[in-house]
């Protein structure tokens, strides 16, 4: 537990120093631009790093290494072909189950789409990166490998729907789920968040949910078509997370007050050229965005508790918080409150920090005690064990 919070301290505090808006001058690097890629360049190494020499650290590690033998052995396995691809490929080349070089691959990708997606779409780089290891998604990624790269990819991908960039976003939605299909939900869920919507289709969409809570088993149908491993096992009792529920509605109701706010400093101020209408930043298509995707997380955490897994989609549309919530206290237009809803954002990141390392050990995480190729051996799969 030292370890770890130690490195989510070391890495904040060199984020501290990066401003991913500099100002730039033609022909030459500024300071700030230099300090920026070292900063970011030392960021990526101990993130990497920490990740790349774990053995046997995450709920799914031994799981993942058995995948991998099977692969190798021509086996069947319920993976997608960009993972079985990548495991033929590294293991060809290596002459062996080089096992350690697959999850490495894995980490320097997801760290590395992470870092971007939040260098080139947050308004804050200190404060998103401190909400990525503050509310776990670092560490989760020692977890579940395939699906947090998907998760990185998520992330990335938000910019061209916010761009309009729909060959683009396709192009690399497509991409990720040959390593995790469940990033194809991603297509619909955020198209529907970048709509403009309407008060009465607003509606008929509140009606539309209510059919979660009285047609359970045609969705689980649905959901079984889609992954047939799922039937007669225990990942179809579904389930949900109270934490997530309160998180995505204390963020919702945070962006209706600041809006509020918003729209009150608007009426304060004087208009001097009547022509034009003063429109907050926040009522642009951004904000629209993160706020749908948002509302979307949490009717399903409420609506769809029944459905497998139901956390996995909902990290789809909840990890827009860590860009959220820092373009939210931008526009805070008064200096005090803004400092105030700052400390308060900070101090609810750094409480759930130390819930989510208190359950570290517990199944489902087991991220502790951490543990490293250099001294420590793998333990026997379940190939080893028949």
């Amino acid at each position: 537990m030292i370890l770890y919070i130690t490195v989510a301290a070391v890495t904040v505090l060199l984020a501290g120093l990066v401003c991913n808006q500099p100002v730039t001058q033609p022909y030459r690097i500024t300071r700030q631009q230099m300090c920026n890629r070292i900063c970011l360049l030392a960021i990526f190494l101990i993130l990497f790093a920490l990740s790349a020499c774990r053995l046997n650290v995450g709920n799914d590690y031994a799981k993942y290494v058995e995948f991998m033998h099977l692969i190798n052995c021509d086996s069947y396995v319920p993976t997608e072909i960009g993972f079985n691809l990548l495991v033929k490929l590294i293991y060809g080349l290596s002459g062996y189950e080089n096992y350690l070089l697959v999850f490495a691959a894995y980490a320097f990708v997801t760290v590395l789409v992470f870092l971007l997606a939040i260098y080139e779409q947050s308004d804050e780089f200190p404060l998103s990166f401190f909400l990525f290891m503050a509310l776990g998604y670092y560490f989760q990624t020692f977890s579940t490998v395939r699906y947090y790269l998907a998760l990185a990819i998520a992330l990335y991908s938000m910019k061209f729907v916010l761009r309009k960039q729909w060959e683009r976003f396709l192009a690399l939605v497509l991409l990720g789920s040959t390593f995790h299909k469940s990033l194809l939900v991603v297509i619909p869920l955020y198209f529907l968040a970048s709509r403009r919507w309407k008060k009465w289709q607003l509606g008929l969409a509140a009606l539309f949910c209510t059919t979660f809570l009285f047609l359970q088993d045609f969705y689980l149908k649905i959901v079984v078509f889609l992954y047939p491993t799922y039937e007669d096992t225990e990942y179809l009792e579904g389930g949900t997370s109270y934490i997530n529920i309160l998180r995505c509605a204390a963020v919702l109701i945070f962006a209706g007050v600041v809006l509020w706010m918003q729209r009150r400093q608007s009426e304060i101020n004087v208009v001097e050229d009547e022509d034009r209408q003063v429109r907050s930043d926040l009522e642009d298509d951004r904000f629209r965005f993160y706020f749908y995707l948002n509302l979307g997380a949490l009717v399903l955490y409420v609506c769809c508790s029944f459905l497998p897994i139901i956390s996995r989609i909902g990290y789809y549309l909840t990890v827009s918080q860590i860009l959220f919530l820092p373009m939210l206290l931008q526009q805070i237009p008064d200096k005090k409150w803004r400092r105030l809803f700052r400390v308060g954002v900070i101090l609810a990141a750094v409480l759930y920090f130390m819930m989510y390392l208190s359950r570290a050990d517990n199944d489902g995480v087991l991220i502790l005690p951490y543990q490293s190729f250099f001294f420590h051996d793998m333990v026997n799969i379940l190939s080893d064990v028949n």
